[in-house]
């Protein structure tokens, strides 16, 4: 799937942040075990993504562009172009844009953990 061709969907405050994340679900409906999503987001100038479980499935987190930290267990994080940061099933992540005008995009990758 291109992200061209893909229809964003929107939320607001996610998980008691604040600010809009626009999120595409590259995967679609379509089966890709181990993978159980890919999403490409975009985190609006200033916001927040709130602390939220990964309860369900470990991840990482790929920054694409703009500037902000993930916090991972309360450890900090940088977020730049480049940046991995892996999620142990467990753990807790909250993500901030810390730039005043500029979008922070990045992809998850959600992957089904071996039990």
């Amino acid at each position: 799937m291109a992200l061209k061709d893909l229809e964003p969907f929107s939320r607001r405050d996610l998980f008691g942040g604040h600010g809009e994340v626009r999120i595409w679900n590259l995967m679609g409906q379509q089966a890709a075990a181990p993978f159980t999503a890919v999403l490409w987001c975009a985190l609006e100038a200033g916001g927040r993504v709130g602390s939220h479980h990964q309860q369900d499935d470990p991840e990482v987190v790929i920054c694409l562009g703009g500037s902000g930290r993930a916090t991972v267990d309360n450890q900090g994080y940088p977020l730049a172009e480049g940046t991995l940061v892996y999620l142990p099933l467990g753990s807790f992540l909250t993500i901030e844009n810390q730039s005043a005008d500029e979008p922070l995009r990045y992809l998850i990758v959600k992957a089904a953990a071996h039990r």
